[in-house]
């Protein structure tokens, strides 16, 4: 899927001269952790967040340090921290380096930037201009489309070879040692696992094929050590 599919266009954006509290009432506003700061001409400038007013002398949390500690501080980095706690503008509190991306990039290429990174939301430019933002809201909203909102219809057979190839695509259970049977639609896990994370992912994977009513664990864990089969937890709020 690509960008363009999921993100939001046009872009709320802002001019390197909104004030301060103009630039947190449109936030507020339209509830939005973020705005593009772009110049006259639509080019992107900067990036203005929620993060950038965290540090504010209105809300007496500016940046306080030990006396030793502001003694060994440059002036010109206390300075720099003085501008962004009382800045009346946008252009003096706003980040300078900001990651963007294209609109024929594709999701995968937002999820990585953003983790790697550590960022919320990245402005989509094309030809030097900001056409659009996606934020982590847009993925959660593209995600809901493949998510199933209902239970589908499939017989028996079809739903256990589903999630037999599902097993069989994972590397943490190409052993074979996990079995699956279903019955009216109720999937029964039982085998052996050497890993009990490996419980939690066979069940996820049963769960995500259509069809599947329940999943009923009854997979043991083999102790490493003593080499002693420990049977599956109870299992509470099965259905009957």
């Amino acid at each position: 899927m690509l960008i363009q599919a999921i993100m939001t266009a046009p872009a709320i954006t802002v001019g390197p001269k909104t004030p301060v509290a103009e630039a947190a009432k449109i936030m507020l506003d339209h509830r939005i952790s973020g705005l593009p700061v772009v110049d006259a001409g639509g080019k992107l400038v900067g990036i203005v967040s929620e993060g950038d007013f965290l540090r504010r002398g209105e809300l007496s949390t500016e940046r306080k340090r030990s006396w030793l500690l502001e003694f060994l501080t440059s002036p010109g980095k206390i300075a720099d921290e003085y501008v962004r706690s009382h800045g009346r503008s946008v252009d003096q509190v706003m980040t300078l380096e900001v990651r963007t991306i294209s609109p024929g990039s594709t999701v995968e290429d937002a999820v990585d930037m953003m983790e790697e990174y550590g960022i919320k939301r990245l402005p989509v430019v094309s030809d030097g201009k900001v056409v659009g933002i996606v934020c982590r809201s847009d993925l959660l909203r593209a995600l809901t489309l493949f998510l199933p909102t209902k239970t589908a219809l499939a017989k028996d057979e079809e739903i256990q070879d589903a999630i037999v190839a599902e097993l069989a695509r994972q590397s943490w259970s190409r052993n074979g040692f996990i079995k699956v049977k279903v019955i009216n639609g109720v999937a029964e896990l039982s085998g052996t696992i050497f890993d009990e994370r490996e419980r939690l992912a066979a069940k996820v994977a049963a769960e995500n094929v259509p069809g599947v009513k329940y999943v009923s664990d009854q997979i043991a864990w083999i102790d490493p050590y003593l080499g002693v089969a420990i049977p599956a937890p109870t299992e509470p709020g099965k259905p009957e």
